[in-house]
């Protein structure tokens, strides 16, 4: 696993959350430090998110949406943004982010992104996703609870474990994809599981919050020269 370096260029602004409630967030996850450090990742790599050109751009399990908003700050209005949560609250509330931030961010219900197949098969440029990823007993995986957000099962990778075949599916061919993770879900193993189906993996970077070792991963087609 290489560690990504990347020199620091402009900065965006941080969405504008205000119209969510506090009643929003006893349904959907909370932006936290790990939203914070996948907002830094990805502003670092601002001027190489730019070089691709994106068309599609996905995020997984949106949330409150303030991720992909973000991401639309950085390439502007010729990409289309869309996003998925299995919650339909949480698709709500991104949509209303979007519309809070001058974004167009397009909300999918659907689980990973299921009901985006086959139509955008091959066809995402840039993807993220920050998974459920807290080691957690198995049986809270899943949940219809706020802890359905955070709970990861076994080494708190059931879900994502689950998710990665479809990253093969989904990306085209100059396609990025970002993950959140801890350091318990083993990077090691994720980047070999990875490395398989034909992607290299890297670092983009990594912040410790509490107990947390929170880091970005980066995963690119191997063919791909960056």
């Amino acid at each position: 696993m290489k560690t990504l370096q990347v020199n620091m260029g402009e900065t965006f602004p941080t969405p504008d959350l205000s119209h969510l409630t506090a009643e929003d967030y006893e349904h959907v996850y909370e932006p936290a430090e790990d939203t914070f450090l996948l907002m830094d990742a990805l502003e670092k790599d601002a001027d190489f998110l730019r070089t691709t050109h994106p068309s599609f751009c996905l995020e997984v399990g949106c949330g409150s949406g303030a991720v992909i908003t973000f991401l639309a700050s950085i390439l502007g209005s010729r990409s289309y943004y869309l996003c998925t949560d299995i919650n339909p609250r949480a698709a709500q509330c991104a949509g209303r982010t979007g519309h809070q931030n001058n974004v167009l961010v397009q909300p999918v219900l659907t689980d990973f992104a299921s009901a985006l197949l086959p139509r955008l098969q091959n066809k995402v440029d840039v993807m993220i996703f920050n998974p459920p990823y807290v080691v957690t007993p198995p049986e809270e995986v899943g949940s219809s609870g706020i802890e359905a957000s955070w709970a990861g099962g076994v080494k708190g990778r059931q879900v994502m474990d689950r998710f990665f075949p479809l990253v093969p599916k989904l990306l085209s061919d100059k396609g990025v994809f970002y993950l959140v993770t801890i350091e318990q879900n083993n990077a090691e193993e994720i980047e070999h599981q990875m490395t398989t189906a034909g992607f290299t993996m890297e670092k983009v970077m990594s912040r410790r919050a509490g107990p947390e070792k929170l880091a970005i991963l980066r995963f690119c087609h191997c063919s791909r020269t960056t």
